[in-house]
């Protein structure tokens, strides 16, 4: 045995402690990406022996990672199916007539949805809903987006399923011999938590929320979604003839507008909803982009705008693309534009920066950087690729709805949570025979679910799963536990919850919530045995301390989107999410103690 090697095995507590702190520093600095640093970390305790083989490979049977994977697919479900669109629809028009009164329904139903869905899709989804109902409320949509997140937040710690550090925490604990947490076992302590968090927002918000227009609110256009203009003829057999405006489905969801109804020649504005359709009827219609496409779905080639009336292929691609500075159609009808005279093509809609061009479609003349959504066969597809004249030429990602399958994606969502509750089955297992009911129905398909894995965040679960491990295999975590017990050990238990909840807070912020959950877990089970403190107690305060990001936008995901899109300041969290951060954990700490000590 070489010096080197003797001086690793004899100081492996204090090395893998210098691993840690370097993991933590590099974390703060930024430098890299966190699964970066993960797997970084991971490979330098392989190497020095502290994380065997076989541990490794036991890394990768956490069914965490599997579970938060099969999660990130469910949640990808419902927003492909509809359903979180269509409740954000119910709010925005029940925002036109009760603005104040729909935004406190939509920041609840964020706080509810988060306990049983990902809450990262549902902030994403919601943010632009809410940037909406803040303009039609006339306040500011930075008062509203940091409190979305929040309560996204205070959610998700309302079940097992509602976080990712709460599937992080029960897979490390079972893995050290803990009991598994049943799905509602945090509820009670979550809804004290978020009693707590909910009321200091409340009273502390008016004063200390940004009340500035940011960016995203001082652009008007950019309050609401790029909506394209386009057009619907009604055939003389279809399902629409005879029926009122009010009474279509498609006509009154939140990113569909009716502008106009021309029939007979005279275009009739802001039609009477009550007003039938009749063959023939040509409807003038604004939309966002994933609402289009499921109209073109539903509607077929009566709707947009094409030189020669080609029927739907399932082989059809979409294509968008703007007209470029130098383009010879400018000034021109879009029928006159050239390729779609040549390619079949059909344009399902156009979009201009600021405004909606029109009135209808057929009259508008092409300005440069106008948008179009086309619709056309493959080949068409690659020759407006190749066409010099156009610029900013893609395929978008966004899909039509498929709210027909929406009753699948929530009965499976359903199923899930109240077997998991029952303990019929582990909730991995569960959520992997969920993931195969919403692909074999077709809810979502296989490359959508692919897609819809956050694959950097189960990397850097199983990186910091295996330096977790790492430290145990290095005496870390003894090492950790002997130099604090002896002062913990005459610090009443009450005391020794606060200075573990703030210790992982504090991590938190700085770092991630994931990689603190998967470090902290382990070293508080040997605390907990070390101190007289029941286990299940200090898992629980890792997992509200971990996911209770209120202070910074770095230390969970949905604080990094609001502030990616809202146009805050770091203070902004820091000031609000501060004296949030100290009453949660205050209350949680409280919480915790009553019941379980």
């Amino acid at each position: 045995m070489t010096a080197v090697s003797v001086f690793v095995e004899s100081n492996s507590a204090w090395i893998g402690l210098a691993i840690l702190a370097l993991v933590f520093a590099a974390f703060i600095s930024e430098r890299l990406a966190p699964v970066t640093i993960a797997l970084v970390g991971a490979s330098v305790m392989l190497s020095l022996g502290y994380l065997p083989r076989s541990e490794l490979q036991a890394v990768f049977g956490n069914p965490a990672p599997l579970t938060i994977g099969a999660m990130f697919v469910l949640s990808a479900a419902l927003v492909r199916t509809g359903v979180i669109e269509a409740l954000a629809s119910i709010a925005t028009r029940r925002a036109e007539r009760t603005p104040k009164r729909s935004i406190t329904e939509l920041l609840g139903g964020t706080f509810f949805a988060s306990a049983l869905v990902n809450n990262t899709p549902v902030v994403i989804v919601l943010a632009p809903i809410v940037r909406r109902i803040a303009a039609v409320a006339g306040s500011s949509a930075q008062r509203l987006l940091i409190p979305l997140s929040y309560l996204s937040i205070m959610g998700g710690s309302l079940t097992l399923l509602g976080s990712s550090t709460n599937l992080i925490v029960d897979g490390v604990a079972q893995r050290a011999g803990e009991a598994p947490f049943g799905i509602f076992e945090l509820t009670g302590i979550g809804l004290i938590a978020a009693g707590a968090g909910i009321g200091t927002l409340l009273l502390l918000g008016r004063w200390l929320l940004p009340d500035n227009d940011g960016p995203m609110d001082r652009s008007g256009g950019r309050l609401i979604e790029e909506q394209y203009l386009t057009r619907f003829r009604i055939g003389a057999t279809h399902s629409w003839v005879g029926r009122s405006i009010e009474s279509i489905g498609a006509l009154q969801r939140s990113g569909v507008r009716l502008l106009a109804v021309r029939r007979s020649g005279r275009l009739t504005r802001d039609p009477d909803p009550t007003a039938e359709l009749a063959a023939g009827d040509e409807l003038i219609i604004a939309a966002d982009q994933p609402e289009l496409l499921g109209l073109s779905e539903e509607l077929g080639a009566d709707l947009g705008l094409a030189k020669r009336e080609i029927a739907n292929s399932p082989d059809d691609r979409i294509v968008e693309a703007s007209i470029g500075p130098s383009h010879p159609a400018i000034g021109q009808r879009l029928t006159d534009i050239p390729f779609l005279n040549r390619s079949g093509g059909r344009v399902l809609g156009v979009a201009r920066p600021r405004h909606l061009p029109g009135p209808t479609l057929e009259t508008v003349r092409v300005r440069p950087a106008d948008q179009l959504l086309i619709r056309c066969p493959p080949e068409a597809a690659a020759d407006i690729r190749d066409n010099v004249n156009l610029i900013d030429i893609d395929e978008p990602d966004i899909r039509p709805y498929r709210r027909y399958k929406a009753p699948i994606a929530v009965a499976t969502m359903f199923a899930i949570i109240v077997l998991a509750a029952l303990k019929v089955a582990p909730i991995d297992l569960l959520a992997i025979l969920g993931v195969t009911l919403v692909l074999v129905t077709r809810c979502i398909d296989p490359e959508e679910a692919w897609h819809a894995i956050e694959g950097n965040v189960i990397v850097l679960i199983l990186g910091m799963l295996a330096i977790g491990l790492g430290l145990q295999g290095a005496g870390t975590v003894d090492l950790i536990v002997d130099a604090v017990e002896p002062a913990l050990t005459v610090l009443p238990i009450f005391l020794v919850l606060i200075l573990v909840y703030a210790l992982t807070s504090f991590l938190t912020e700085v770092v991630t919530n994931n990689a603190v959950a998967a470090i902290m877990t382990p070293i508080v089970i040997d605390l907990a045995n070390s101190v007289g403190v029941d286990t299940r107690a200090l898992l629980l305060v890792v997992m509200f301390a971990a996911s209770a990001s209120f202070a910074t936008p770095i230390g969970y995901q949905t604080n990094t989107i609001v502030y990616a899109t809202g146009g805050y300041r770091f203070i902004d969290f820091l000031k609000i999410g501060l004296p949030i951060n100290v009453v949660v954990g205050l209350a949680t700490c409280v919480a915790i103690w009553r019941i379980y000590v």
